[in-house]
């Protein structure tokens, strides 16, 4: 279960940087098409959506110093680590769910390969 979980963790924060990489850096070209927004309401939303992109990538730097830190030193840490960034892209995802039903597509998207990972990094330490 747990390097099920890791495999999902690990494709969580890969999907966390391509975010970090579309808000932050394609938020008036690419994001366009992926969020279905005007470039007036892109251009009006750069900022907030450059720090969010940071968010996301900080997330995904914790899920992946998680890994690194299971594989190469210490299991107990490392689970801590990756499932702290998997819950917390998690939580995030939830909470996109909860607030903004028009959204709740993205949500489920964004929250997915989160859900997996926590759910088999969880039941990975129970066992």
């Amino acid at each position: 279960m747990l390097i099920l979980g890791m495999i999902a963790a690990f494709l969580a924060a890969t999907l966390h940087v391509v975010i970090f990489y579309i808000e932050s850096f394609a938020w008036t070209t690419r994001a366009l098409s992926v969020f279905g927004m005007d470039r007036e309401s892109a251009e009006a939303t750069k900022e907030m959506a450059f720090n969010q992109g940071f968010y996301n990538l900080f997330l995904a730097i914790e899920a992946f110093a998680g890994m690194t830190v299971y594989f190469l030193a210490s299991r107990p840490v490392g689970l801590t680590l990756a499932l702290f960034g998997v819950g917390s892209m998690l939580a995030a995802a939830l909470l996109l769910f909860v607030t903004s039903p028009n959204k709740r597509s993205a949500a489920i998207k964004q929250g997915f390969l989160p859900l997996i990972a926590v759910a088999a990094l969880g039941a990975g330490a129970l066992l």
